[in-house]
């Protein structure tokens, strides 16, 4: 039987949690990399190019003499949430997960880039809360719905079409287009390294490139 302790322990342990102040903070962190850390979060749907314009910006920022880390949807559903689904909930708490460990790389002062169909707009709007002003860079691949069906480079809008994939974004479940992002790109009208050089301009005029 379950004593009133255990019951105490089992449930809610906010009141026995204390944020520890470490004695280096993160702006000391992004000087030793002479950097100003951030995250760019590369949104819009599957097809987009999103995995394919982070590398690349990845690898200019590199050459650049940055520190960086890329995370990618597929990657972080391998690993870390390897445990989650595709539901709407799953989805939220998806986005939620890759939010605060975004938010601890850039306390490591890291330029953060994400490729995530990141669907809901609560959801980026709760990403961006985490991070100080500023910091989260909303970058829109606004790429229309029958190019990136044209593009289906997994296969998966072939697959959602037949039903054989649930809750498939821009077919099943829907996408909420950002409404103020910092960046909005049409890869459907710009190649890839136009798309990075659109990104990299940004960072310069921020001062985080």
């Amino acid at each position: 039987m379950m004593t009133e302790r255990d019951s105490a322990d089992s449930g809610s342990c906010d009141k026995n949690i204390f944020w520890h102040r470490g004695d280096v903070a993160p702006a000391e962190r992004a000087a030793l990399k002479s950097q100003q850390p951030c995250v760019l979060w590369l949104t819009g749907l599957s097809g987009s190019g999103k995995s394919t314009l982070a590398n690349r910006v990845e690898r200019r920022l590199v050459e650049a003499g940055r520190h960086t880390m890329l995370m990618d949807a597929d990657n972080i559903r391998s690993g870390l949430n390897r445990d989650l689904g595709f539901s709407e909930q799953e989805r939220v708490e998806n986005i939620r997960r890759i939010g605060e460990v975004s938010k601890l790389m850039t306390e490591a002062g890291l330029i953060v880039i994400t490729a995530f169909i990141s669907p809901f707009q609560a959801d980026r709007a709760m990403v961006r809360t985490l991070l100080p002003a500023g910091k989260f860079i909303e970058i829109y691949l606004s790429t229309s719905l029958e190019v990136c069906e044209a593009r289906d480079p997994k296969g998966l809008y072939c697959k959602a079409r037949k039903g054989e994939i649930a809750h498939f974004t821009g077919i099943s479940s829907p996408y909420e287009a950002p409404l103020q992002a910092e960046l909005c790109i049409d890869t459907a009208s710009l190649s890839v390294d136009e798309s990075c050089e659109l990104i990299m301009d940004f960072l310069h005029s921020q001062k985080n490139e």
